[in-house]
């Protein structure tokens, strides 16, 4: 199972149903992911409540005065099928700046940016914009 994929489904379908906060099974790349998303602006914040298992992650969703989300698209570009590398000179500027990608590099998930400035490339995760 592709859990980023899943992931950014959740949160698609619970922001085009207006909720306020989505709950999902936590995982160290989906806090990762989470956290991109609170720091880029793109949802409000996110916790994780731990169990006996693996624990819970809730993302609160985040809104505009006229009630619309706080990103337009999540789109996954990797999938377990077909996995898209990219060298630093090749991430993509996700609308003209106004967007972001999602990179898993080897020192973590970071944004397009963020690798391009460190002059890192790896698996290009998701774009958001």
């Amino acid at each position: 199972m592709d859990t980023i994929a899943q992931m950014l489904t959740i949160i698609r379908n619970a922001s085009a149903a207006k909720l306020e906060k989505v709950d999902m099974p936590a995982s160290k790349m989906r806090e990762n992911v989470a956290k991109i998303l609170v720091n880029e602006g793109f949802a409000r914040s996110y916790k994780i409540a731990r169990d006996s298992k693996q624990g819970i992650m809730r993302v609160y969703l985040k809104y505009n005065e006229t009630g619309e989300p706080g990103f337009i698209n999540l789109e996954k570009v990797s999938t377990p099928g077909r996995r898209v590398y990219v060298q630093a000179t090749e991430i993509p500027v996700v609308r003209s700046g106004t967007g972001q990608a999602i990179i898993s590099t080897s020192k973590g998930i970071m944004t397009g940016k963020d690798a391009k400035t460190n002059h890192l490339g790896g698996e290009l995760l998701c774009l958001v914009w």
